[in-house]
């Protein structure tokens, strides 16, 4: 990036820099510290599990760590387990990582051994097919999503078939086992997504379908039961079957003998694996269930295993298990059975997650859960939180951990499709999971990332925030700084004073309005604008805006009268608005956006006049108009979210207004906000759309403009 000095002589010098903002004060490295030693945890009651059930679980050792590398039932004999490295958090790994700070070379460097201590890439293989025999956690954990079908069930969340196979592929390409995709025996959507994915999806993303149904009808025989016939007609490899779990579910709300339950679990079960399908069954209410008749319980697993089924799901299905009951009973199934044990948890107590990594570390090596934990009531388990913290906390193995990285655009990217708006607060993958704001925290980062966080953001595609606000300090501003890139052309001391005086200005506009949390474009330009030397692309000179309404009947006439001829006079003599801004742009520039060669013309004034639904509308409408001639990127811009809020409504029409507008760049699709207080709300729209375009030239500038202040 070039840099021009603006000299009313113009004398034009030339500095090789990288982007605009390395004007900005001092530039630093951070250096990192360690802030925890290599730990290792203990987990007696998966020994004992083990131990009881007739498990083999084989350890190697890379190094000063101890990692869980193989687990699999043996037919006879009793294994000789570790305590000490069972279920153990691979500090090593975490700090490795955070000091290599590469993400693209994420690899659990500790699972990269083979059984003589040799390093090599990690083997998903073994965990990723329930055929091979039972799978155990925490050792290995397969990720089964059910986002297209339990998740679907939450309050406002609905997909079209479309996106359906969109977020399905999307899943594939995250690498998870399953992807629950619906239930084509219950609805038209669901049937037309399995009809539409035979020939629409990957043949890897079929493989990984799972259709979900119940067990058969009572009185009637499986292969009769055009359900199950839905099933089978879906193509899908897997079949996910609910069943009842919970005796008095069976007797009082499906009005069946507990044997008639055992049989429809049998029969159904048996005949959907000799049609060669992968069976999985979902026991409902089974926590509940199990402390009601633990016997009864029992024999519905058994009766699932009997017949051929691969693996025995534990539900939570009122979600009011806590983590102690889940882990114990849990164990209990896994000592018990050779299936794989999952486990489905729902979040009315808010322990979904907690429960099921707690099954995790207590033998169940399958666990479903939705993207962003959405689903009926408050939600399912929330697999951006679960895998994570398997992954990166209890060195799980999965065969999604690779991709890793990708989980934070994964956990976007369904928000989107379902159109819902992210939580800013969701762990690992929110916006606000590695936000900091406060003085002192910003100021332990300063010395090492990790004494405020508990990873490096990058390992789940996310980043690191310094927020700015009145309880900020001194370190935030200069985070900011850092986080913006600087370079060293004033003291230490000189650096310090001006990121005291912009915390203070920081903090006086809070206290009459602004927040600048939520928009931090705002805080970068206030920074540029505190630099010496800096010169904004562009100035507004002045501008006007009008309002002419040539139907002044109230608006629910209007409405009411919503007629051919009423139209036609409300666009004759309708409310419309009229702005015009005189802008002056860095530069001489022609119409057609060519530079001009004369020299001695170092600005160029506009004045454009555009029509609008309102002021606001109108204002921004003619600052494109002004700008793109000289600024063509400027014509990618577009407003998307427009807030106001009113500040001190005692003040009536006179109080202190709040606008926060949102950009987007059509071509790269990244988004920023910007924020102004006034008590004019058009001069606080006009201010913030100022900001907006002012970051977005910021952003992709070719050159920096130096003005003459810099070289004083």
């Amino acid at each position: 990036m070039k840099t021009t000095t603006m000299k009313s002589t113009s004398t034009i010098m030339t500095w090789q820099v990288s982007k605009i903002v390395l004007l900005l004060l001092l530039s630093s490295t951070l250096a990192f510290q360690p802030a925890f030693p290599t730990t290792t945890r203990n987990n007696p009651l998966l020994k004992k599990q083990a131990l009881s059930s007739s498990a083999s679980i084989q350890y190697v050792s890379s190094h000063s760590s101890s990692t869980l590398m193989n687990s699999r039932r043996t037919p006879e004999g009793d294994g000789d387990i570790d305590t000490d490295t069972v279920g153990a958090t691979n500090d090593n790994f975490i700090l490795e990582n955070f000091e290599n700070q590469n993400i693209e070379q994420l690899e659990l460097k500790d699972h990269n051994n083979d059984s003589n201590g040799n390093s090599g890439n990690l083997n998903l293989n073994a965990v990723t097919d329930v055929s091979d025999g039972q799978v155990i956690g925490p050792a290995h954990v397969l990720v089964y999503d059910t986002s297209l079908r339990d998740g679907t069930q939450g309050e406002s969340v609905s997909v079209s078939c479309d996106d359906k196979l969109k977020i399905a592929s999307r899943l594939s390409s995250f690498d998870v086992d399953y992807i629950e995709a619906g239930w084509p025996g219950s609805n038209p959507k669901d049937a037309e997504f399995f009809h539409r994915a035979k020939t629409e999806l990957s043949e890897e993303t079929r493989s990984k379908l799972v259709a979900f149904g119940s067990t058969r009808r009572k009185r009637i025989l499986a292969k009769d039961d055009a359900q199950i016939k839905a099933l089978v007609d879906s193509g899908a490899p897997t079949i996910c079957m609910v069943a009842k779990g919970h005796k008095w579910q069976v007797t009082d709300i499906i009005r069946a003998t507990p044997q008639e339950n055992l049989d429809m679990i049998t029969d159904s079960v048996s005949y959907l694996v000799s049609l060669g399908k992968t069976v999985f069954v979902d026991l409902e209410h089974f926590f509940d269930g199990y402390k009601f008749d633990e016997e009864y319980t029992m024999s519905c697993c058994q009766a699932a295993v009997d017949a051929g089924a691969k693996g025995l799901v534990l539900c939570d299905t009122n979600g009011g298990s806590m983590p102690w009951e889940v882990g114990t009973i849990t164990s209990k199934v896994v000592e018990r059975f050779d299936a794989t044990v999952g486990m489905h948890a729902h979040n009315d107590c808010g322990m979904a997650v907690a429960n099921s990594i707690t099954a995790a570390q207590n033998g169940a090596g399958l666990i479903q859960g939705t993207i962003n934990g959405i689903g009926e009531r408050t939600g399912n388990a929330d697999l951006c939180s679960i895998v994570p913290s398997l992954a990166l906390h209890v060195n799980s193995k999965m065969s999604c951990v690779q991709n890793l990285q990708n989980i934070t655009s994964l956990s976007r990217f369904v928000d989107e499709t379902m159109n819902r708006k992210p939580d800013s607060a969701a762990p690992f993958v929110g916006a606000s999971a590695f936000a900091h704001k406060g003085g002192l925290h910003v100021a332990a980062m300063e010395r090492s990332p990790m004494s405020y966080q508990h990873i490096d953001p990058s390992l789940v595609g996310n980043k690191k925030r310094v927020l700015i606000s009145e309880l900020s300090g001194r370190q935030n501003i200069m985070g900011k700084i850092k986080d913006l890139g600087g370079i060293d052309y004033i003291s230490d001391d000189v650096a310090s004073e001006r990121a005291i005086a912009i915390l203070n200005r920081v903090k006086r506009l809070e206290s009459i309005g602004y927040t600048f949390e939520g928009a931090e474009a705002s805080v970068d330009i206030m920074i540029l604008h505190a630099t010496k030397g800096y010169c904004p692309p562009f100035t507004v000179l002045d501008y006007s805006a009008q309002v002419f309404d040539g139907d002044l009947d109230p608006a629910f006439r209007t409405l009411l009268h919503d007629t051919e001829s009423g139209r036609k006079r409300k666009e004759r003599f309708g409310a419309r608005a009229r702005a015009t801004v005189n802008v002056r742009t860095l530069g001489s520039w022609s119409g057609d956006g060519e530079e001009n060669e004369d020299e001695n013309s170092l600005f160029s004034d506009r004045l454009e006049v555009s029509d609008g639904n309102g002021p606001v509308d109108a204002l921004a409408k003619a600052m494109k108009r002004a700008l793109v001639p000289s600024y063509p990127i400027v014509s990618a811009l577009e407003l998307i979210d427009y807030k106001v809020r009113i500040l001190d409504p005692e003040s009536a029409t006179a109080a202190a207004t709040r606008v926060m507008i949102e950009f987007r760049d059509k071509e790269s699709e990244k988004t920023w906000t910007t924020v102004s207080v006034d008590r004019n709300v058009i001069s606080a729209s006009l201010n913030a759309l100022v900001d907006g375009f002012e970051y977005a030239l910021i952003e992709h500038a070719s050159e920096c403009n130096l003005c003459d202040d810099f070289f004083e």
